[in-house]
C-alpha cells in the first residue's frame, strides 16, 4: 500500500517529472518548434513571413482558439516531406522520453497537409516511422489518432478516411478537432464500422452540450478537453459513472482563456467528482511546456491537488489509453513503485 498522506509536498515537483505517464491528448503538428520550423522552411525552400525565429515565437499572443488556429496552420506549411514528419515527431518524442512519457497517443492532421497538395501516404509513413523508431529507441508506445477538421465539411471527412484507408494499419482511431463549432460529421459511423477508436474534442470552446453530442451522435470513448462538464451536474455524473475519460489540456484551457490563470482551473474539481481526468500537453510548442511542465505548474498553481491525485492523474492515463490491458498492468507496477519509494 502506498501512504500517499506520508509523502511531503515539497517531494511533489519531482515526483511528477518521474513518475510514468501517458499522454493521450498531443497535436503532433502543435509540437512544431519556430526552430525546427525555420530549419524545415530552408530545407524545403518555403518563405515565412517571420524574419526570426524570436519573430515567430512573439507571434504566439492568442486571442481565442481561431487566432490560435490561424498561425498554427500558418506554421504547418513547411511540413512537405516524409522527412519532414519524421524530424517533427522524432523532436517531440525525445522530449516525451525525457518526461517519463511511456505511451503517447498522437492527433495528426491529414486535411491540413492533404489540402496542400501533400499525399496522405506522405504524413503517415513519415509519423509512423517516428512511432517505430521511439518504441525501438525510446521505448515509448506511440500510436496515431487520425483527426477530422471539424470546420470543413463531412465530404471532404469522407474522401479524407478513403484516402488513409490503405495505411489502416499505421492508425489505430480518429478524432475531431479545431474549432468547437458546427455539427459532428457522420463520418464516425463509418470509423465505428471500421473497428477504429473514437475521441472528439468537446467542452473546452464548446458548451456541456458539445460533450453529450460526442457521446450520444459520435458515440466517442474519450472526451478531449471536457473541462466544461462542470457547467452541468447530470452531465458530471453520467461521466463519472460511465468512467468516461477526459484529457484535459491545463495550459491551453488558460492560453485560450477557459480560465483566466491556472490557480482557477478546475483540475482538483474534476478528481473529487470521480472523473477519469488526465493531463495532456494539447499543443506544447504554442501553449508554453510540455507534459511535465503542466504537471509542475498545475500542481504549483493548485494546493489542494495531492500526491493521491498525482498518482490518480498518472493511472487515469493509463486506463484512458487506448493499450493492451497487460501494458497498462505493466505502467501501473512503475507508477507504484515510484511512488512507494518517494
Amino acid at each position: 500500500m502506498i501512504d500517499f498522506d506520508a509523502i511531503p509536498r515539497a517531494k511533489l515537483p519531482a515526483l511528477l517529472r518521474a513518475m510514468p505517464k501517458a499522454e493521450l491528448h498531443i497535436h503532433i503538428e502543435g509540437s512544431l518548434e519556430p526552430e525546427l520550423i525555420f530549419k524545415l522552411a530552408k530545407r524545403n525552400g518555403v518563405a515565412l513571413n517571420y524574419p526570426s525565429v524570436e519573430a515567430l515565437r512573439a507571434a504566439y499572443a492568442f486571442t481565442d482558439l481561431q487566432s490560435f488556429l490561424d498561425i498554427y496552420y500558418a506554421g504547418a506549411s513547411v511540413l512537405l516531406k516524409e522527412e519532414d514528419f519524421f524530424d517533427m515527431a522524432w523532436a517531440y518524442f525525445e522530449k516525451a522520453a525525457a518526461d517519463n512519457v511511456v505511451h503517447a497517443e498522437l492527433f495528426f492532421d491529414p486535411q491540413t497537409h492533404t489540402a496542400r497538395g501533400v499525399p496522405i501516404e506522405t504524413v503517415i509513413r513519415g509519423l509512423h516511422h517516428a512511432c517505430q523508431r521511439a518504441h525501438q529507441e525510446l521505448g515509448i508506445g506511440a500510436k496515431l489518432i487520425l483527426c477530422f477538421l471539424r470546420h470543413l465539411s463531412e465530404e471532404d471527412a469522407l474522401v479524407t478516411l478513403e484516402q488513409a484507408l490503405p495505411y489502416r494499419e499505421h492508425f489505430i482511431g480518429v478524432g475531431l478537432d479545431s474549432s468547437e463549432r458546427g455539427h459532428p460529421p457522420r463520418v464516425f459511423a463509418r470509423c465505428r464500422e471500421l473497428g477504429l477508436h473514437l475521441v472528439a474534442h468537446a467542452g473546452e470552446e464548446g458548451p456541456p452540450e458539445y460533450i453529450k453530442s460526442a457521446l450520444d451522435v459520435l458515440h466517442v470513448q474519450r472526451i478531449d478537453h471536457g473541462v466544461r462538464c462542470v457547467e452541468d451536474a447530470e452531465l458530471v455524473k453520467r461521466l463519472a459513472r460511465e468512467r468516461m475519460p477526459l484529457t484535459v489540456c491545463p495550459f491551453s484551457n488558460v492560453k485560450l482563456c477557459v480560465f483566466k490563470s491556472l490557480q482557477e482551473h478546475n483540475l482538483k474539481a474534476l478528481l473529487d467528482a470521480g472523473l477519469c481526468a488526465t493531463v495532456n500537453s494539447d499543443d506544447p510548442a504554442y501553449f508554453g511546456g510540455y507534459l511535465n511542465q503542466n504537471f509542475v505548474d498545475t500542481f504549483a498553481a493548485l494546493p489542494a491537488l495531492t500526491a493521491r491525485d498525482a498518482w490518480q492523474l498518472a493511472r487515469n492515463s493509463f486506463d484512458a489509453s487506448f493499450a493492451s490491458d497487460a501494458q497498462k498492468k505493466q505502467w501501473t507496477a512503475r507508477l507504484d513503485a515510484v511512488f512507494a519509494t518517494a
